[in-house]
C-alpha cells in the first residue's frame, strides 16, 4: 500500500540496536530475569549495552564459521537473549530461524528439516532434554550457548572482541524467519524482509503517536521469537520509551515489578491479560499508571478490558486492538476507552489503515456476508511475508490476485468495521460464533480464567473451561451464564495446564477437540 512504501528503505535486526543507541544510548531495557549469554549483567541493561551484546555475539558466531546468507536457527532456553541473538545473526548477514522454546523437540527437527541444514543456537539443556538425538545431523552446526556437548562447539562472547560494522543487505531480501502458532498443525515458517518489517512497523507507529503523546514505560510480554516483538520494540526505541521485558507471566511475580516500574503501556498475549485481571485489586496499585493495553494476537474479552483499564488512575486510558497475522502483520485497528470496554461488541477489531492495509470478505457458499453467514476475511498490506519455506504452493493458495485470506470468518458492518467470528477451521454447524459465546460467558462469569467452545462427541458445541483457582464450576450460576446462549454439551472442566496452547497462548482448538473425542467415560480429555 502506498503509504508503507513510500521512502520503505528497511528495518533492519541487524542495526536494530545499533540504531537506536546512535539517539539514545542509556534508555533502559529491564528484564525479570538474567540473561544466559551475559548472566553477570543482571536485568538492568541499557540500549547501548544490548548494542554491544549483539556485537559481540555476531563476532563469535563469525568466528565459529557463519557465514552471510546461512541459515541459523535460535531454540534455547526461554529468555530476552533469544532476541538479542537473532539480532546478532542478522548482524553477520545471516538469516535467522527463531523457533520457540515451547515447541516440542520433534516439531523442531522437521522445522530445522525444512531449513536444509541449518545451524543451530542452542543451550546443552535443551539440546539433550528437550530435542531428538538424530538433531546435530540434521544441522550445519550446533552452537552451544551454555553447557558442553559432543559434537557441539560452544558459543562464548569475548568483551575484547572488536564489533565489526554492520552492512545493509538489500531490504527485498530474506531477513528473519518465524514460525506460525500452530494452532491447526504444524507451524508454518514464514519468510520476512526488512521491507515487509517496516511496512508493518509504520501503520503501528503511526497509531501509537496519535495515541500516545509523552513518554511511557512499556512493560511487554511477548514470545521473544514473534515478529510483533520486533515492531512493539522499535517502536519504544525510537520513542525513547523505557522498557520492561517479561519472561514469566504470574500475577504475583508480575505485580511486584509493576508496583515498582509503574508501566504506562502494557503489550502482551490476550491470554496473559486475563491471567493479570487480579492485578486489578492489588492495594499496591501495579496498574494505576496504565495508560494503554496493546493487544495484537487475538480478540481481548471486554471483561478483561473493562477490569484492567478500570484500575488505572490516568484520565483516558484507553485498549487498541490489532487484528493480524504472522504472515501479514496487523490490518485493522480500533481504540477502546474505559468507559466504552463493555458496550463494545468483541468480535469488532476494527477498520483498516488508511492508505496502508485494506480488507474485504468474500462470500462463503454463495450467502452474502452477514453476522448469520460469516465470510472469508481477506486483506492486502506490504507487510505481507514472502513465503513459507518448503511449502511455497501452499502459501500461494492463500493468495488471490494480492489479497490475503486470513483463515478466519466474520463480516463487516454498515459503518466498515471488521467482525471476526471464528477461524474456518472451527466452525461448527448450526451453533452461531464460538468466539461471541466465549466472550459472553467469560463476562458473565468472573470465576472464569478460560473458556473454549469446540465441538465434542457427535459434532456437538462442548464448552471447555479453566477457573481461576481451580474450584469447581458452580452449576447453577453455569445455567444462568448460558442463557440465552445456543444449547451446548455440559462443560467439561481442565486446569490450565491441560489445556494444549501455542507459543503465544493461544487454546489449540483441533488439539483439543480431538482430545474430547478421546476422552475417558468421565468425560475427562486424553492427554
Amino acid at each position: 500500500m502506498i503509504l508503507q512504501r513510500i521512502g520503505n528503505r528497511g528495518l533492519f535486526l541487524g542495526a536494530f540496536f545499533d540504531d537506536a543507541a546512535k539517539k539514545r544510548p542509556y534508555q533502559r531495557i529491564t528484564l525479570d530475569h538474567e540473561l544466559d549469554i551475559a548472566p553477570e549483567l543482571g536485568s538492568d541493561l541499557t540500549v547501548h549495552a544490548c548494542a554491544n551484546l549483539v556485537g559481540e555475539m555476531a563476532s563469535a558466531l563469525r568466528d565459529v564459521g557463519v557465514r552471510p546468507g546461512d541459515r541459523v536457527a535460535v531454540h534455547k532456553r526461554d529468555c530476552f537473549d533469544i532476541f538479542l541473538l537473532t539480532c546478532a545473526v542478522a548482524r553477520v548477514g545471516a538469516v535467522p530461524v527463531a523457533l520457540s522454546p515451547t515447541l516440542r523437540g520433534d516439531t523442531v527437527a522437521q522445522l530445522l528439516e525444512r531449513c536444509d541444514r541449518p545451524h543451530l543456537i542452542t543451550d546443552e539443556q535443551t539440546l539433550v532434554d528437550g530435542l531428538p538425538p538424530d538433531v546435530v545431523k540434521r544441522c550445519a552446526g550446533v552452537l552451544l550457548v551454555t553447557g558442553e556437548a559432543d559434537g557441539t562447539t560452544p558459543l562464548r562472547r569475548d568483551p575484547e572482541a572488536r564489533p565489526r560494522p554492520f552492512t545493509r543487505p538489500r531490504a527485498d531480501r530474506p531477513a528473519l524467519l518465524t514460525h506460525t502458532s500452530g494452532t491447526t498443525d504444524t507451524p508454518k515458517l514464514v519468510v520476512h524482509t526488512s521491507r515487509s518489517l517496516r511496512a508493518r512497523y509504520r501503520p503501528q507507529a503511526l497509531g501509537a503517536r496519535l495515541l500516545i503523546r509523552d513518554r511511557e514505560t512499556l512493560a511487554v510480554r511477548v514470545s521473544f521469537v514473534h515478529s510483533r516483538l520486533v515492531t512493539a520494540l522499535a517502536i519504544a526505541l525510537e520513542r525513547g520509551f523505557p522498557i520492561v521485558v517479561l519472561k514469566d507471566a504470574p500475577p504475583e511475580r508480575v505485580a511486584d515489578l509493576f508496583a515498582e516500574v509503574k508501566p504506562g503501556i502494557l503489550e502482551a498475549h490476550p491470554n496473559t491479560f486475563v491471567e493479570w485481571e487480579p492485578l486489578a485489586d492489588d492495594p499496591r496499585g501495579p496498574l494505576s499508571n496504565v495508560l494503554a493495553l496493546s493487544s495484537t494476537f487475538d480478540a481481548i474479552h471486554p471483561r478483561t478490558v473493562r477490569k484492567i483499564l478500570g484500575a488505572s488512575h490516568r484520565r483516558r486510558p484507553f485498549h487498541l486492538q490489532l487484528y493480524g497475522q504472522s504472515e501479514i502483520g496487523p490490518t485493522v485497528g480500533r481504540a477502546t476507552s474505559r468507559r466504552r470496554a463493555m458496550s463494545v461488541d468483541g468480535r469488532c477489531v476494527g477498520f483498516p489503515f488508511p492508505g496502508m492495509t485494506a480488507v474485504r470478505v468474500v462470500d462463503r457458499d454463495g450467502l452474502t456476508p452477514g453476522p448469520g453467514t460469516p465470510g472469508f476475511i481477506e486483506v492486502r498490506s506490504d507487510g505481507r511475508a514472502l513465503t513459507y519455506v518448503g511449502e511455497e504452493a501452499r502459501f500461494q493458495r492463500q493468495l488471490d490476485d494480492g489479497w490475503w485470506r486470513m483463515g478466519d470468518v466474520g463480516y463487516r458492518t454498515r459503518w466498515g468495521c471488521l467482525h471476526v467470528s471464528d477461524r474456518e477451521v472451527d466452525v461448527i454447524p448450526g451453533f452461531g460464533s464460538a468466539l461471541e459465546a466465549e466472550d459472553v460467558l467469560m463476562s458473565r462469569l468472573d470465576a472464569l480464567l478460560e473458556v473454549v467452545v469446540v465441538p465434542g462427541r457427535e459434532g456437538a458445541p462442548t464448552p471447555v473451561v479453566v477457573t481461576r483457582d481451580g474450584a469447581p464450576l458452580d452449576p447453577d450460576r453455569w445455567a444462568k451464564a448460558t442463557a440465552g446462549l445456543p444449547a451446548m454439551r455440559p462443560p467439561v472442566q481442565l486446569s490450565l495446564d491441560e489445556l494444549p496452547r501455542t507459543a503465544t497462548a493461544k487454546v489449540q482448538r483441533l488439539e483439543l477437540a480431538k482430545r474430547l473425542l478421546a476422552a475417558d467415560p468421565a468425560g475427562r480429555p486424553a492427554t
